[in-house]
């Protein structure tokens, strides 16, 4: 009898060993080698080798690439905008999809509602955590009841990999849903549901099906208490798309991030709201995520910033106030701590404003989390504005990279930003001075300052 391989894999980036290592010698972490039992170890029939993802063609042969056709990918509309964008305009047909989140952020509400809208599309939706009468009741509540128009929709309640391909045979099916990836395991494989052998195998089986001539495949994936995808890291190269299903439970609102994507970019975002009757698409985000009646309060300030490559007008909160314990206090949310201490450097040394025994508190409001350099002059806006306790006007915004000189750097699609404060009704708006070259400002509704130093952008906004 052949005996089993065991290799050992790091979960970080996929590094096999022949041995135990305490830590990996590819990405340098301890403690991520996980043991790994590939199988019985015997040699290749007929001395040809056969790859495990893509079955191994013996007639292949290398192609000139003049030679190759590269034909436009056949997509599916999932019937929602924001999906379409993050997938780079639709599912491509074949593909492999992972899906990620937190428990209960709403990643099995957000793909079942969004098959349920598929029309004239079969889908076979295998659930290997909840019953089929689970799975009926939340569909009642997306749909409102109205089961009888979903009846091309076919719901599994397995956990066996080789069964669920038998399924497939049998129903041919255009798009199968697999929630949980993580309780799918595979007979060939002697190891419970979730572990790497299983995960690492199944995928591989997955993908092979997709890529010769099966349909499309989204998985529904766990992800660990530090953030990332429960599962080997080889998990991520494997498939052609990764999505982020992340936000707060405690706010409705949902970003849907592209972290690879083989047929689109990985900057797009989807927004959702998370409402009573599930997710619904936020085509206009930058009016949910302001304050109404937000006139004379201070440390409020206004940035247009872009995400993706959708302008959002975020609103930056700030709040400044003498250290109670001694030690002052500097904490962010929805932005980097480390660039925070930075800007407040930049206030003391260039602007003469002294906060090292103050507190400094950030907030994006809306629970986003923004990478946008452009939030800097609008950070450092609200702090002076809760420093000073004065409000800056309710129809201003801004936007501006803050350098270590104290200067207003240009920002990228400065256009895109000024017409979506234009759209939303803001009647002045902060800009570098060197970002205007191109810009027809007789066209606008609204009036451009120009500013070339933090000292200028504070003069503008408290005289």
């Amino acid at each position: 009898m052949a005996k089993d391989k065991t290799m050992y894999v790091c979960s970080e980036c996929g590094q096999e060993s022949v041995k135990w290592v305490g830590r990996c010698p590819s990405c340098g972490q301890w403690n991520t080698m996980k043991e790994f039992k590939a199988g019985p170890a015997s040699p290749s029939k007929g001395g040809k080798l056969s790859s495990p993802l893509w079955g191994g063609q013996a007639g292949a042969s290398p192609l000139p690439l003049q030679d190759i056709k590269a034909d436009q990918e056949v997509r599916i509309d999932m019937g929602d905008g924001e999906l379409n964008r993050v997938l780079g305009g639709g599912l491509v047909e074949g593909s492999l999809v992972l899906l990620g989140g937190e428990p209960g952020i709403g990643k099995s509400t957000l793909i079942l509602q969004t098959v349920l809208r598929l029309k004239d599309k079969k889908v076979l939706y295998v659930s290997g955590e909840e019953s089929a009468r689970q799975i009926k009741l939340r569909a009642d509540r997306l749909i409102g009841g109205k089961g009888q128009e979903a009846s091309d929709k076919l719901i599994l309640c397995e956990t066996s990999l080789e069964a669920i391909y038998k399924h497939i045979a049998e129903e041919q099916p255009d798009l199968v849903v697999i929630d949980s990836f993580q309780s799918i395991q595979s007979e060939g494989v002697e190891s419970s549901p979730g572990s790497l052998s299983q995960i690492r195998e199944c995928a591989a089986s997955l993908l092979k099906f997709t890529k010769s001539g099966g349909c499309s495949v989204i998985l529904i994936g766990h992800i660990t208490k530090e953030g990332t995808l429960a599962g080997p890291k080889v998990l991520e190269h494997i498939v052609d798309c990764v999505l982020q299903f992340e936000g707060d439970q405690h706010y409705m609102y949902r970003i849907l991030r592209s972290q690879k994507n083989r047929f689109g970019s990985t900057s797009e975002l989807g927004i959702y709201e998370m409402l009573q009757g599930g997710l619904r698409q936020v085509s206009n985000p930058s009016e949910l995520l302001l304050t109404e009646g937000r006139e004379g309060l201070s440390g409020i300030a206004i940035c247009s910033a872009i995400e993706g490559v959708r302008p959002l007008l975020i609103e930056t909160q700030a709040l400044v106030s003498t250290a109670a314990y001694g030690t002052p206090q500097r904490s962010a949310t929805g932005f980097d701590t480390r660039r925070l201490g930075m800007l407040l450097a930049v206030l003391e040394k260039r602007v003469g404003f002294k906060l090292a025994q103050k507190d400094v508190f950030l907030n994006i409001a809306g629970g986003l989390r923004v990478t946008d350099p452009a939030m800097d002059l609008s950070v450092i806006a609200a702090v002076l504005s809760s420093n000073v306790d004065a409000a800056i006007d309710a129809d201003t915004c801004m936007c501006g990279e803050v350098g270590l000189s104290g200067e207003i750097r240009p920002v990228a699609r400065l256009e895109q930003r000024i017409a979506e404060a234009e759209k939303l009704g803001f009647r002045r708006m902060l800009v570098p001075a060197q970002g205007l070259k191109g810009i027809d400002q007789k066209c606008l509704k609204l009036d451009l300052v120009p500013v070339r130093r933090v000292a200028e952008a504070v003069r503008e906004l408290f005289g």
